[in-house]
């Protein structure tokens, strides 16, 4: 029992974390809502095998992580919860994984701090309150590389030596399964960067590299395989091509700056992110310490390198780089208690910094909210987000009091920290962080929401269960088709915009705008159209 403890403990824990508030705000543009909506529309049409968007093929992405989401609604209904449930239980998992994995490799008090440093670190805990595939396409890239690490520091011991090798191949078969070949490409680059740190001493003979890829591509075929045999080579062939496209352009506009992701990693994954170099004094690792130590740097390296090189800049791209972080923050936190490890000048002066940002940004918040009025003389070149803050937003001076703790918390911090008294600094960052996050997913983002799509989703949920088109003219948007609750049509021409807006149209129609297209729109259809209202910043349209 003593050893089940823990686990019920973090169970119980990130259960409250994570289930909290799970469905209170809509669904957000574009990923949640893409990804929910083509959950619905495999329920809708009972085409578990093909994803589909707008009941057409969407080649971009692999089912399993759309399966989750389906058994969730099917038990909870379509709706918000359902759709973040899966990376809520991934949440769970993950904290359950880690304190595992740091206990096996290190002892109980480095696992403890493995979990709270994890669970403590801003983007990570965003990502488990998320509707988005990246938590559990994370979860099986780091468990393809555990066991891998696994596998390289006991091949010696003949009975052990397969066991570890194919859960690899599992994981990431499942990784592949879940977003696409990029799990293989992430452990096959860390393990290549693992053998330049140890100069070739990982390398092992051939048929180990055999079985490994024979057991990913078993668990890949698992959909693969079935969709090929169904329906011939072309959604697969659309799938890989899509993938190889990513990788060369700017996807949907998502472009950066060259560092954007060490950026991202840097302030999103405060303040773990400052402890990932290890300044250290003394410290021995046995062979399984010190290779999957190496294999953690090999991949945040990768992560970074792979998507720096790749043109598309999206946050979560860079997210499997929270796991290496974790571990290596967890490190150095435990260097530092045990007195093996010292920080920095630079750690002990950044910390504050990125602390006093974090600060004022839960506390201007609130603030700006209460006096949205004062960012209007900013706004005045951007029409659209001028109707946005005409929104009704409930704030009140009540919610700066979290960041105001957040910043006390955060100053007491520094304090122990420049003391040198590590274990009262780092515990209380790391859990005033759980909880600021807490209060920005639960409180603050709700009324965010109010400004950027709000308008827009309450109008197309007027439109549930009525049996009209819907579409949203000059920007684009998944928002329609999940609120609308949109039924498979049998017109083709129906999902044609032109013939929408001209056509002999057999139901009620129905337009959305943004604020900064209506007099175009007007002007080219404005006999055909009527407008119903406009409202912060969205224009509804109907057909005459």
């Amino acid at each position: 029992m003593n050893r089940l403890l823990p686990y019920i403990i973090i169970l119980l824990v990130s259960a409250c974390l994570f289930f909290h508030s799970l469905g209170k705000v809509h669904l957000f543009d574009w990923d949640e809502i893409n990804f929910a909506e083509s959950a619905r529309e495999m329920i809708e049409t009972g085409n578990y095998m093909q994803v589909q968007i707008n009941y057409e093929p969407f080649w971009e992405k692999p089912p399993l992580f759309f399966w989750m989401q389906v058994a969730a609604m099917k038990l909870f209904g379509v709706n918000e919860f359902a759709a973040r449930l899966p990376n809520a239980v991934c949440g769970i998992v993950t904290l359950l994984v880690l304190f595992a994995t740091g206990r096996r490799l290190h002892n109980e008090k480095f696992a403890w701090l493995w979990v709270l440093i994890y669970a403590g670190t801003f983007l990570p805990h965003l990502y488990f309150k998320s509707g988005i595939i990246d938590p559990w396409f994370n979860l099986f890239i780091f468990l393809g590389i555990c066991f891998l690490g696994r596998f390289l520091s006991n091949r010696e011991e003949r009975k052990e030596v397969m066991k570890p090798l194919l859960l690899s191949a599992l994981f990431i078969g499942l990784g592949i399964l879940t977003k696409g070949p990029v799990a293989m490409l992430v452990l096959l680059l860390s393990y290549g960067l693992y053998l330049l740190f140890s100069r070739g001493r990982g390398i092992v003979k051939l048929k180990y590299y055999l079985y490994w890829m024979l057991g990913v591509l078993l668990v890949t075929l698992l959909w693969f395989g079935l969709e090929i045999a169904q329906h011939g080579w072309w959604f697969v062939n659309e799938f890989i091509t899509y993938q190889i496209r990513l990788a060369k352009t700017k996807d949907a506009g998502h472009g950066g700056f060259l560092l954007y992701h060490f950026v991202v990693i840097l302030i999103g994954c405060f303040p773990a992110s400052l402890l990932i170099f290890r300044y250290k004094n003394q410290i021995s690792e046995n062979t399984e310490q010190l290779t999957f130590r190496k294999l953690m740097i090999a991949s945040l390296a990768v992560i970074l390198i792979v998507f720096t090189i790749v043109k598309t800049k999206i946050v979560h791209y860079s997210s499997f780089a929270y796991l290496p972080v974790g571990y290596l923050a967890a490190s150095t936190v435990y260097g530092l208690i045990n007195r093996t490890a010292q920080l920095k000048s630079w750690q002990k002066i950044l910390f504050p910094v990125l602390a006093f940002i974090w600060s004022v940004v839960f506390i201007a918040l609130p603030l700006a909210g209460n006096n949205i009025q004062w960012l209007a003389p900013l706004l005045q070149k951007d029409k659209f987000a001028l109707g946005n803050i005409e929104a009704k937003a409930d704030w009140n001076y009540a919610l700066m009091v979290p960041g105001i703790l957040f910043f006390a918390a955060m100053t007491a911090a520094t304090i122990w920290l420049l003391k040198k008294k590590y274990q009262p600094a780092f515990f209380t960052s790391f859990i005033a962080c759980a909880f600021a996050m807490q209060v920005l997913l639960t409180l603050f983002t709700p009324r965010i929401e109010q400004y950027s799509q709000h308008a827009a989703i309450e109008f197309f949920k007027t439109l549930q269960g009525k049996d009209v088109y819907v579409k949203t003219l000059g920007y684009k948007s998944y928002a329609q088709y999940f609120y609308a609750q949109v039924k498979p049509g049998n017109r083709k021409e129906s999902k044609d915009e032109n013939w929408l807006l001209t056509g002999p149209v057999d139901k009620p129609t129905y337009f959305v705008s943004k604020n900064t297209f209506r007099d175009e729109l007007m002007k080219n259809h404005g006999e055909r159209l009527n407008i119903l209202y406009q409202k912060n910043g969205f224009v509804f349209y109907q057909r005459k």
